[in-house]
This record gives structure tokens, C-alpha cells and sequence, in this order.
């Protein structure tokens, strides 16, 4: 590898002056605040949110053994999405590289800053060939994404494969953890700073249950999220989202028993789904969620619809053909669809 982060980076935004906003000119304690234009009643949320969201970062910075200069917090993953197609893709010229099938955000984030996106399909079985994602590259592109486990396949991808990559690309690779919380293999980021090319997304909307408040994480190098925090929205994330993730991120042992309890769930639901003659195949799932192939997708879909039972039809995605992504509820809620399924039938 020869990775420069100076020679992937847009030069406008090397040479951007960030905007500085009150609460970036000021840190710490005071007893009148007369430097942001904000109303003087209704405390405290006349008050501008901390742009750099330090308690925040503190916190998790202990739960997850990362100095907090290498965490950019962004509204849900989507913004850190983003922020790396407008800090590093020239538009028009520059192009990324990423798994298909797989979360679908990235090819709309690429679309939005007109960038050229290269799909890559998995192997048969969902599987990551590092061969194939390379051969896909070339010197203008400076993004690689993979999600591991991978939306809506459910399976982590091989770290050795992912390893490979991030060993051998010149650019930035993006790891999409959103479920790492209920993976048995360990996540990557403690071998963080071995890698400057890598940037590492997480959620508190999957096992921390707040996809309410919409807040993502990334990690990266001190320089990597420099730059990120140069080109975001000054107070991007609200105050009322930093004060929840804070209260409950004091609590994770709440998380843990929510985990182990999905994960239980995951064990019934698929062996109940598995007796099912509308269910063809299940794929091995490492998110809270099952990869469902079934007899007639669309169709089951709409007859769940009509008994208020939402589930997700992936039929149009490729690789993906016939089938139904079923996030894992609580007991009863996984009984309900059961009940629904026993009672349409073979379609």
C-alpha cells in the first residue's frame, strides 16, 4: 500500500476555511453567554448544542477504546456517508468502488455528489472475493465500501478478504459495521491505527435501540476525521440527541441483555421459519435480522401488509431474488409472523 491522505483529498477542501461558529471560539464554563444571537429565556434549549459534542465523545471513547480525536459523530451513519464522497471524490471525475448487494445509501450518496459508482456482486453464497473489488479499481477511485455483516444479506464478510483490501487499495476502504454489536467476530477497530486508510462506521440505531434519535459514528485516523469535522454543519448534532445518547450510553448492560435477547429470538424465529412450506431457504445471518428466500415474495409481502405486518421485500435486489428481510422482533411480535405465514400458505 501507499496511501497519502493529501493525494485522495479534494485540494478545495484542503484549502477550505471552516466556519466558526460561537461555541468553536469558546470552550468551557460561564455565567452569561452573549456571543451567539440566541434568546436569553428558555434554557437550555435557547442554547446551541457543542458543536464538537466532547461529553459525548468522552463517553465513547471509554466504551469503545478510541481517543475521542478519532471519532466524527454524524446525524445517523448517513452523514459521514456523505461528508467522504464531498471530502474525497472529485464530481465527475472520481469513482468508488462497493459490494452489491448490499446497503443502499452508498449508491445514493454517490449519485447526490455525482460520482461514478462500481458495483461489485458477492460470490453465490454472499461471500467477499478482495480480487474481484480490486480489479475494480483504478487511480480514480478513492472510496471502497463494505458492510460487514452486510444489509440485507445478513453474513460478516471474511476479515482476511477485508484485510486484503484495506492492505492493497491506495484509497480510503469503509467498513460498515451497523451490526457488529450481534456478530460473533470481533469488530476492527481496535487495529485502527494500524491502518490509516480505514474508516469505520457504527450506530447506536441497531443493538442500542435509538434509531429514534439518529446518531452514527465513524472512526478513522486524527486526520481523517479533521477533515470530516472541516466540511459538517457546525451543530449537527441537536441537544436533545447528545443528552439521550448520553444517558444511554451510561447503561451497557441495557444493550448487552437487548443483544442476548435478540439473539435468542434469532435461534427461535429461524427455526420456526425454517418448518414454513412458503419458505424456501434461509441465509446464515450475523445482524438481527434473516435473509428469508420464499416461494412467492411479493405476493407474501402484500399479505402480510394487509395483516399489519411489515416486513422488507428485497426480490428487485440482485442476488437477492424471492426474498424477504425479516428483522427479528420481541416473542410475541415473531409469533404474529409466524401465525401470518402459516395462515397464507404456499402462494
Amino acid at each position: 500500500m501507499n496511501f497519502s491522505l493529501q493525494d485522495i483529498t479534494r485540494k478545495n477542501i484542503l484549502a477550505l476555511h471552516p466556519y466558526s461558529s460561537a461555541r468553536d471560539e469558546f470552550t468551557g464554563e460561564a455565567s452569561v453567554f452573549l456571543d451567539a444571537n440566541e434568546n436569553p429565556f428558555n434554557a437550555p434549549f435557547n442554547r446551541y448544542p457543542d458543536p464538537r459534542q466532547l461529553a459525548l465523545k468522552e463517553r465513547i471513547s471509554q466504551l469503545k477504546n478510541v481517543p475521542t480525536g478519532h471519532i466524527f459523530l454524524g446525524n445517523g451513519s448517513d452523514e459521514p456517508i456523505d461528508l467522504l464522497f464531498r471530502a474525497f471524490c472529485e464530481p465527475g471525475i472520481d469513482n468508488a468502488v462497493a459490494i452489491a448487494p448490499t446497503y443502499g445509501m452508498y449508491h445514493v450518496a454517490a449519485d447526490i455528489n455525482n460520482v461514478a459508482y462500481r458495483e461489485v456482486l458477492l460470490e453465490e453464497n454472499y461471500s467477499l472475493n478482495a480480487a474481484k473489488i480490486l480489479a475494480a479499481v483504478d487511480s480514480s477511485t478513492k472510496l471502497i465500501f463494505l458492510c460487514s455483516p452486510n444489509n440485507p444479506t445478513g453474513n460478516a464478510l471474511d476479515q482476511k478478504e477485508i484485510l486484503r483490501i484495506i492492505n492493497e487499495f491506495n484509497g480510503l476502504v469503509v467498513l460498515d459495521e451497523a451490526y457488529i454489536d450481534f456478530c460473533p467476530e470481533k469488530s476492527l477497530l481496535a487495529n485502527l491505527e494500524k491502518y490509516p486508510n480505514l474508516v469505520i462506521l457504527q450506530t447506536l440505531s441497531k443493538a442500542w435501540g435509538l434509531a429514534g434519535i439518529r446518531l452514527g459514528m465513524a472512526f478513522a485516523s486524527h486526520e481523517i476525521i479533521a477533515l470530516l469535522s472541516k466540511i459538517k454543519y457546525p451543530y449537527n448534532i441537536n441537544l436533545l440527541t447528545q443528552n439521550k445518547a448520553l444517558e444511554m450510553l451510561q447503561s451497557p448492560e441495557k444493550k448487552e441483555d437487548w443483544v442476548k435477547k435478540i439473539l435468542q429470538q434469532k435461534i427461535v424465529l429461524t427455526k420456526d421459519l425454517a418448518k414454513l412450506p412458503n419458505v424456501i431457504r434461509l441465509f446464515p445471518s450475523d445482524a438481527n435480522f434473516i435473509l428469508v428466500k420464499t416461494t412467492a415474495a411479493k405476493k407474501i409481502y402484500d399479505a402480510l401488509v394487509k395483516r399489519q405486518i411489515i416486513v422488507r421485500d428485497r426480490s428487485k435486489v440482485q442476488l437477492c431474488g424471492e426474498t424477504l428481510r425479516i428483522t427479528v422482533g420481541t416473542e410475541a411480535e415473531n409469533k404474529m409472523l409466524i401465525d401470518a405465514l402459516k395462515e397464507i400458505g404456499v402462494i
